[in-house]
């Protein structure tokens, strides 16, 4: 279950973040950080957002990338492999076996949480399934294999399983919680930690806030033996437990600083009857602008389980995120394109999406934002808002044309221009030949964007 957690927001406050924040923890999971380290602030963002319909940050990994990842640095994780057909889920269900495992665990691999509960379009139950008998869980991964499972975290249609993760099954009494993050509040990294393990850590911080333990940790030092050794004593860890504790501890924190994890959160954490400690199931987030000096981590992600509007706006250097509405949005600056998202709102209509073309971009993306907008079966019109900075003008009303030539629009595009070149861009639209909807203002663009799909 490696899935994040955010609020809806919070997934175009990141595609906005990551133009403007350039430093080691400017990727920072803001919003997961603060409903758990502050539970009962409120925020003030405006409902429009709230109409996402998926979850997801960048980079998602698959359960079995992340606990591959966790065991090269040393954390424990049950013992475990990947399979993609039905016999290979028999021959390492029966390698488990034959390495003492006494029950094995069988997991659909998407890329969302609340598997467990799932249901499969084919009709199959539960994402997440037991068995003592090798033969039996061939037969479940015959069932999840190419069917599509849905669960309250994935889109309606859900996601398309093609892998499933085989791994012995532990025995534990006690669920804990533990978390590193990148948080503002502290300047740096902070270790999060609750014995209300095994449950929806935002819902414990809501309810009992008291619960949840936090201590931050200087960058610049590390995570110090007396430190774990204090959080595994409140984990209620004993003395014969903490030294192993301690030990996970330490390896997480590693591997939070060597691979620019922005999070490493274990829910559960636990104490196996076996006397070792576990990370059983894990979420990791890792900084986007790192990805260049962790190619191999990057080299991981899974686009088949991404909206491929998102997919190949990301390929084109663009910001976009996928809305439920019918008036596709393109700005340039992720606060003109919330801005411009609310003020649709506010006219009663609908934003399509999140788009936002940033500062430089050229001819060729605003282009291919074009195609990505239209590309969307539920674009009923179109709304360019742009504000000329560093942007010039004429560059977008360029962009614009050869989109609407080369897609042969066919929807509704109001068109407002302001800034650098603006009379240069207006002249090159007036006699492009192409019908558009000039505005004046964004109140006016506005409008005439919902009036055009009424």
């Amino acid at each position: 279950m490696f899935h994040r957690f955010t609020s809806q927001s919070s997934r175009i406050a990141r595609a906005a973040m990551s133009r403007s924040f350039h430093s080691r923890t400017s990727n920072i999971m803001a919003s997961r950080a603060a409903s758990i380290l502050t539970p009962r602030v409120a925020t003030s963002i405006p409902h429009t957002h709230s109409m996402l319909t998926q979850q997801k940050r960048f980079l998602d990994l698959h359960e079995y990338q992340s606990k591959d990842l966790m065991a090269k640095y040393n954390v424990r994780v049950q013992k475990g492999f990947m399979a993609e057909n039905q016999d290979q889920a028999l021959s390492l269900s029966q390698r488990l076996v034959d390495e003492g495992a006494s029950e094995i665990v069988i997991k659909a691999q998407i890329h969302a949480g609340g598997r467990g509960k799932g249901h499969f379009d084919n009709g199959f139950k539960g994402g997440v399934h037991l068995s003592t008998e090798p033969a039996k869980i061939a037969e479940i991964a015959g069932n999840m294999f190419g069917a599509n499972l849905i669960t309250k975290q994935t889109p309606p249609e859900g996601q398309n399983v093609k892998k499933v993760l085989v791994h012995e099954a532990i025995d534990f009494e006690r669920e804990l919680y533990l978390a590193f993050l990148m948080d503002r509040s502290f300047n740096g990294p902070v270790m999060v930690a609750s014995t209300q393990g095994g449950m929806d850590i935002e819902e414990v911080a809501e309810s009992d806030p008291t619960a949840i333990m936090k201590m931050g940790i200087d960058i610049n030092v590390g995570l110090l033996d007396e430190q774990a050794a204090e959080m595994a004593g409140k984990l209620g860890f004993t003395a014969e437990e903490i030294p192993d504790a301690v030990t996970q501890m330490k390896n997480m924190y590693s591997m939070f600083l060597d691979l620019d994890c922005t999070q490493i959160e274990i829910n559960p954490f636990v104490v196996a009857t076996n006397g070792n400690v576990y990370c059983v199931d894990a979420k990791l987030g890792f900084d986007d602008n790192a990805s260049f000096r962790q190619k191999d981590v990057f080299a991981l992600r899974d686009t088949s389980m991404e909206d491929q509007r998102e997919v190949a706006a990301s390929e084109a250097d663009l910001n976009y995120v996928g809305l439920d509405g019918n008036i596709g949005c393109m700005v340039n600056g992720a606060g003109l394109a919330m801005g411009t998202m609310d003020i649709i709102k506010l006219y009663g209509g609908e934003p399509a999406n999140f788009l936002d073309v940033g500062g430089s971009a050229t001819e060729e993306q605003v282009e291919k934002a074009f195609q990505i907008l239209t590309a969307d079966p539920k674009v009923k019109a179109i709304l360019v808002n742009i504000f000329g900075g560093i942007m010039k003008c004429d560059v977008i009303a360029q962009g614009i044309i050869n989109a609407a030539k080369n897609i042969n629009l066919s929807v509704p595009l109001v068109v407002r221009l302001e800034g650098t070149n603006v009379a240069i861009g207006k002249d090159l639209i007036d006699n492009s030949g192409i019908a558009v909807v000039s505005a004046d203002d964004l109140d006016d663009a506005a409008q005439k964007a919902v009036a055009a799909i009424q």
